[in-house]
């Protein structure tokens, strides 16, 4: 389950969250005509991926693989000779940054703990330093320093593991120094342009707050403070450092984008709003010194510029690189040279170096080279109408080759529950829909995005109204005439495996067969094992999902291991062992509720995994054996 930070930093880690799988398993009869794509070639690690340039713009690093681990490597742009800097072989590296040109820091946790530690190396792989470490500590990245060249903010749970501290430290000897102390409500941090913690977010029970100080040595004062359900987000310092650029809901139903005055606590114009969807990111120039755009998500992604000069941009790498979304990922410090990424429903796309003063575009990379987009399924958005009338957003993704008539299914709820879906490539579902599986995502309520309203229907709604959509769902697409209702699956990761077991449990004609990959079966003990560091959280979690004592019936009825004798179809579930977000516990619960009713349960538990499978091997072993098991018994109820 996933806990939404409360904002973004200005800088942060490269996240890759890949999914892979090995061995080609024999394919279900009603495969799609578009012939057969062996399943490593779906989810094996990208070829590279990640690609950021030097502040100077002489270099870039990316991800590779090596021994079956994302590592770090660095080249010259324009030159064949590369370098690799880091030499992990039992995780992938979660993520890096450029701290200087000569030197990169990087993430990595153990077993998919997440406690993750900061390292830096030299650019050509020497002096490899160990930032943080101290154990049951988790690191993060508050501000690369862009005017310093060997220190960076980080923060630490080390002092309280409820809570993250701000400390500078020398990226060469490892000097750490206390910037702001946590004093126990903050749940994030942001900075001005200086580098100066100047703003955080507040947690109090179900308040949130905004803090503001004039400078560094000032103590903190509270501008705004808000019922949960409303919020103002702090995204970026004005360059002048005098205010702030926030998103926020206060007084309206949709996220809008402000500039806001933290000295009284005023938003003082309004930059950007939508009439469907929440406003979120900016798009911000620190060369000129100016907000440049913002961007926003209705079915795909979408633009709105501010700045001339930046539409241009946009408009001139999509017309050289047609038929992709195209994103600026990264640029120099002068902003004159830039990684360009492009991707579509049917491809991982590729990076690109883009010099702006030459008009020089020079490929990078393929991230799956091996992937021919011709022979990918179609992603398309969807729309349906809940029981309670209310529109229901999602996406659809039909087999090639096939008459979209009476096909098997794979309904695939995503995790959160407070995310959502997006338009692009997704592994999982081109590999099911290459199988000739039909796959149905949807935002069902409680997704985030679609403003406060909608989030808010959500609330104590699991296993019903949420559940409910995903059923609604599902009808939809029986009285289409697209899904075979004998042929009908469910599948999801952490939320999306709590609804897989719900749908099973409180659904059970629906569905011939489940998989619930590191999800939720028993929500007493979820809130009872949350990492400490959501803890400033817990009394928004009870008001959004339930308390266990005011609401124990309720949570009763809706946690599927109390009414696992319901459950009629073929379960598979797979576990990290390692989770700290869903424990194992979630997991050997149902099966030994299942065991008790003499139902055999397949179950996969990786001793090094946390909350989904990263290491290469692992997720390979769990997509082949989801595989074998949708063919099994999807084909069964076929015959």
């Amino acid at each position: 389950m996933g806990y939404t930070a409360m904002f973004k930093a200005r800088r942060v880690f490269i996240w890759l969250l890949l999914a892979a799988v090995f061995a080609i398993c024999s394919p279900p009869a009603h495969a799609a005509a578009s012939g057969i794509i062996p399943l490593e070639d779906f989810f094996r690690n990208p070829e590279k991926a990640g690609f950021q340039l030097s502040p100077d713009g002489e270099h870039v690093a990316f991800l590779q693989p090596w021994s079956s681990r994302l590592n770090v490597y660095v080249q010259k742009v324009g030159s064949t000779k590369v370098t690799r800097i880091t030499g992990a072989t039992a995780r992938d590296i979660g993520g890096f940054y450029w701290v200087n040109d000569d030197r990169i820091a990087y993430l990595q946790d153990e077993g998919g703990d997440e406690n993750f530690r900061i390292y830096a190396v030299n650019t050509d792989g020497t002096d490899r330093k160990d930032l943080t470490s101290f154990q049951n500590t988790r690191a993060g990245l508050v501000d690369g320093l862009r005017d310093s060249d060997d220190e960076i903010l980080i923060t630490l749970n080390k002092r309280d593991a409820r809570v993250f501290d701000v400390y500078r430290v020398n990226v060469d000897t490892g000097e750490m120094k206390l910037v702001a102390e946590n004093p126990g409500n903050i749940a994030g941090w942001l900075t001005d342009h200086d580098g100066k913690v100047r703003a955080a977010v507040t947690e109090d029970g179900v308040n949130t707050g905004l803090l503001y100080r004039e400078t560094e040595q000032a103590p903190f004062r509270t501008v705004a403070k808000t019922d949960f359900r409303e919020s103002i987000r702090p995204l970026l310092f004005s360059y002048d450092n005098r205010y702030l650029y926030v998103s926020s809901n206060v007084g309206r139903d949709k996220r809008a984008v402000f500039k806001y005055d933290p000295a009284t606590g005023k938003e003082l114009e309004l930059v950007f709003k939508h009439p469907t969807v929440d406003v979120v990111d900016l798009l911000s120039s620190y060369h000129k010194q100016a907000i440049t755009g913002v961007s926003y998500v209705t079915d795909r992604l979408h633009y709105h510029f501010f700045d001339p000069e930046r539409k241009e941009l946009q408009e001139t790498l999509e017309k050289r690189l047609p038929g992709y979304e195209v994103q600026v990922v990264s640029a120099s410090r002068d902003e004159t040279r830039m990684v360009v990424r492009t991707y579509s429903d049917k491809s991982q796309g590729a990076y690109y170096f883009y010099d702006l003063e030459q008009g020089d575009l020079q490929k990078l990379a393929e991230v799956s080279p091996w992937l021919d987009e011709a022979k990918m399924a179609e992603m398309r958005p969807i729309t349906f109408t809940a029981r309670d009338d209310l529109i229901i957003h999602g996406y659809l993704t039909l087999p090639r080759g096939v008459k979209p008539e009476n096909l098997p299914v794979v309904v695939n709820p995503h995790g959160g529950p407070w995310a959502r879906d997006y338009w692009g490539f997704r592994p999982e579902v081109q590999f099911l829909a290459n199988r000739g599986y039909a796959v149905l995502q949807m935002n069902f309520r409680g997704s985030t995005g679609y403003g406060r309203e909608f989030w808010e229907a959500g609330f104590k709604e699991w296993g019903r109204a949420m559940q409910d959509d995903i059923t609604d769902g599902v009808h939809w697409l029986i009285a289409e005439g697209i899904a075979d209702p004998d042929r009908i699956a469910i599948y999801g990761g952490s939320y999306g495996g709590y609804a897989t077991l719900a749908g099973l449990t409180f659904t059970p004609e629906l569905y011939a067969a489940g998989v619930d990959y590191v999800g939720i079966s028993n929500i007493f003990t979820l809130l009872e094992t949350i990492p400490p560091y959501w803890e400033p959280g817990r009394q928004m979690l009870y008001e959004m999902i339930g308390h266990p004592e005011k609401d124990r019936e309720l949570l009763e009825a809706v946690s599927p291991v109390f009414h696992a004798e319901k459950i009629r179809a073929p379960l598979f579930i797979a576990q990290g062992a390692n989770d700290p977000r869903v424990k194992k516990s979630e997991s050997d619960q149902m099966v030994e509720a299942l065991k008790k009713k003499g139902i055999d349960v397949p179950y996969m538990v990786k001793d090094n995994e946390g909350h989904g499978f990263r290491n290469e091997e692992n997720r390979m072993e769990f997509y082949r054996a989801m595989e074998e098991f949708l063919a099994k018994y999807l084909e069964s109820t076929a015959e």
